[in-house]
């Protein structure tokens, strides 16, 4: 057991480290003797530990192991130690904490649940002794001070012998973090690389991710992290308790990577101007931010945006041991008023209106973090969400989670943390208003937009795994047990203009799910656009009654970002038509690249929606798609092979061609990897004419083993930012 109690009870006169000489000795009782006994160094055995502990790379400087295994140091003294005649006690020292134990000379194995140390006798030398040290399996993630007691009948001695990093064990069944194959530790605690997957769901992107486990600093700036947070500055001895519970260790970092409540780490920006930081799209790695955050005193990174936010988390919680993925929603949910009900309001005309508190992200980024829920029962265990960007307050402060993905799968609303917030975000229904003078002339109710797709990297390959099917069910009965789903009455909602909005006759009545009185509409995108296409549309209308009809089509197209109502309409399309009775009808539209590609940035999204009217009876059908144009690739190959030798000098070669039928003005061409290249390289050419070529040749040295990133971006003078963006993985050995 721990005991709480401060270090003055000892007069430190020597302070012993990593193979550093032990100058001086405290006598707490007794006479001063002969030096025989005095301790020369201590060796913490960094290699041979790192590598049974899988910490290796983690830090060159700390000893760094995983709670419930034992350590090995060695202690050597001056001269030869007559050891029958000595006791030998350990202590570790936690803040005000400490917990004192004896060193016992057997073969009898540690116990996991306590410390513990021994001697095996092979291990005693005349002047050196090797000692094991076990920690209890569930300890508190944090930099420990540990002490050596020497005692006799008329002596005694102490020695500060250094500090150590104990982490979280997820190779270790006792510990609640354990996962049990090999291949999943490597993934989701070792590998250093990631992706993330954005864009829309019929057009998806690969973000790549440098986590930078190993890079120098990055442990110690998690450890700073956690030391910063409100949680240890307000009570350090309770924090110090709490941090073997890796529910509340996931909590805690996941607030402190957001800087809303505290001094943490990211500052979140989603619009407007960047120029006094970053723009969210282009970091590359945690490291970075980490670095940057410690060197300003703990003063926010700006800025962040929600992968920016997952993969810094996510970095985290694999430095501390618990093993963790990004994965990415798309059509995410953000339900305010949490009635698992997102409303979306178009003009008759297909213009969306930017009328409601809730709102779908294209997509969305989050983490999720393995451990047993010891607080909830074992059908809880397993993958939880954990969302470190600052959207909703839970329980006063901005963090989301840790919510056991089966708690969302099985719609357990009530269960910690913030599940019916997570459910909203992959299975909301989106009831869509038209609206026409202040009222709702049409609705209908999508079941099946939220949460389409969801993704992760796939463990060992850059596919990704489609986790869809662990947060979603196809059976929803029971649903109203937790939540009335119930559509809402529109009698008395916001106004549109100055004038309520309320029901029209025509739109009263029971919600549909996309058709009326047998009239069936579809809108898909004919091919996936790249920069400099046109966009396709193909509108289908089936009329399932018995009578012909007049129909008029109006057909918008917004920009917008991907978490963000749209821009005004860049084109508009209106026609009248006839169809008859059981005619299904294809109507083809062609937006001409020229309409939009000078208001379109990179990671712009196009929304597109048609509405058709029956001229008669005046009822409203529609149908919504959202998608992002594909970029062209950008050309990075490394001469001899993507397998490199670390601090030694290699040359890459990236390359863009205008596949665009225009001139482009003042292109620019331009390369960056960290821990590879300092700074970013670029290339520029004040005209780059169709079908030509703008390259370079870039010299690369790797700082640091693992798998790097090379990141090549284009733009050019008529575009909003970045027009086509890769990147290329490179693998570095020592």
């Amino acid at each position: 057991m721990w005991r709480s109690g401060h270090r003055s009870f000892l007069l430190f006169l020597t302070s012993v480290s990593h193979n550093m000489d032990c100058e001086q000795q405290t006598v707490l009782s007794g006479d001063l003797i002969s030096d025989k006994c005095q301790l020369r160094f201590v060796n913490f055995e960094i290699h041979d530990n790192h590598r049974s502990h899988e910490t290796v790379g983690l830090s060159s400087h700390h000893l760094v192991v995983r709670r419930g295994w034992a350590f090995r140091l060695t202690l050597l003294f001056h001269q030869r130690v007559p050891w029958s005649l000595y006791s030998f006690d350990l202590e570790v020292q936690l803040g005000d904490l400490a917990e004192r134990f004896p060193v016992h000379f057997s073969s009898k194995c540690l116990n996991p649940l306590r410390w513990s140390a021994r001697v095996l006798p092979e291990n005693v030398h005349t002047q050196s002794v090797s000692v094991h040290v076990c920690s209890p399996v569930i300890s508190a993630v944090a930099s420990y001070h540990l002490l050596l007691h020497m005692r006799s009948r008329r002596h005694a001695f102490s020695y500060d012998l250094g500090t150590f990093v104990l982490l979280c064990n997820p190779w270790c069944k006792e510990d609640p973090v354990w996962m049990p194959l090999e291949v999943q530790l490597q993934e989701y605690i070792h590998n250093d690389y990631g992706l993330v997957f954005v864009g829309t769901q019929q057009s998806v992107r690969q973000r790549p991710w440098a986590f930078g486990q190993m890079e120098p600093g990055v442990l110690e700036a998690c450890l700073q992290l956690l030391q910063k947070s409100p949680q240890h500055q307000s009570d350090r001895q309770n924090d110090y308790l709490r941090r073997a519970d890796p529910v509340y260790l996931s909590r805690v970092i996941c607030a402190m990577v957001n800087c809303n409540d505290d001094l943490g780490v990211l500052a979140g920006k989603w619009q407007g101007s960047y120029t006094d930081g970053v723009c969210p799209t282009e970091w590359t790695g945690s490291a970075e931010i980490l670095h940057k955050w410690v060197s300003s005193n703990c003063s926010p990174v700006r800025y962040g945006q929600c992968w920016v936010f997952a993969c810094v988390l996510c970095t985290v919680l694999r430095v501390l041991g618990i093993p963790a993925r990004v994965v990415t929603v798309f059509n995410a949910a953000h339900d305010v008023n949490a009635n698992l009900i997102i409303e979306e309001f178009y003009s008759n005309k297909g213009e969306k209106f930017n009328l409601s508190k809730d709102s779908i992200w294209n997509f969305h980024v989050w983490v999720e973090c393995w451990m047993r829920r010891e607080d909830l029962g074992s059908e809880f265990n397993g993958w939880q969400v954990v969302d470190p960007t600052p959207q909703e307050k839970s329980e006063g402060i901005y963090c989301c989670g840790p919510c056991p993905v089966s708690a969302v799968q099985n719609r357990v609303l009530r269960c910690a943390f913030d599940a019916s917030f997570i459910l909203a975000s992959v299975d909301a229904d989106v009831v869509r208003l038209i609206v026409r003078d202040g009222l709702v002339v049409g609705r209908s109710v999508d079941r099946q937009c939220v949460g389409q797709l969801i993704y992760t990297k796939s463990i060992g390959s850059n596919k990704p795994q489609n986790l869809t099917h662990t947060y979603k069910t196809n059976n929803r009965s029971g649903e109203n047990t937790y939540h009335n789903r119930s559509t809402p009455h529109y009698k008395q909602s916001s106004p549109v203009h100055s004038a309520p909005m309320r029901s029209s006759p025509a739109a009263s009545g029971k919600i549909s799910e996309g058709s009326v009185s047998r009239l069936e509409v579809s809108l898909d995108v004919e091919k996936t656009p790249g920069v400099g296409d046109s966009i396709c549309l193909c509108v289908t209308v089936s009329n399932g009654s018995g009578h012909g009809r007049l129909l008029t089509e109006h057909l918008s197209a917004q920009l917008k970002h991907y978490n963000r109502s749209p821009h005004e309409s860049f084109w508009q399309s209106r026609r009248q038509f006839q169809i008859q009775p059981g005619q299904v009808l294809t109507l083809h539209h062609r937006i001409p690249s020229s309409r939009f590609k000078s208001l379109m940035a990179h990671d712009d999204i196009v929304n597109a929606a048609v509405v058709v009217k029956d001229v008669k009876n005046k009822e409203r059908v529609m149908a919504v798609q959202e998608f992002n144009l594909c970029s062209h690739q950008i050309t990075i190959e490394v001469e001899g092979g993507d397998s490199i030798q670390m601090k030694k000098e290699h040359t890459v070669h990236v390359s863009y061609t205008n596949h665009c039928n225009t001139l482009l003005t003042g292109a620019v061409l331009s390369l960056e990897g960290y821990g590879l290249l300092e700074g970013k390289h670029e290339t520029r050419l004040t005209l780059l004419q169709p079908g030509e070529v703008i390259e370079s040749s870039v010299s690369i040295m790797a700082s640091s083993a693992g798998t790097k990133v090379l990141q090549g971006t284009f733009s050019h003078s008529h575009s909003l930012g970045v027009t086509a963006r890769s990147f290329h993985t490179i693998s570095v050995h020592s």
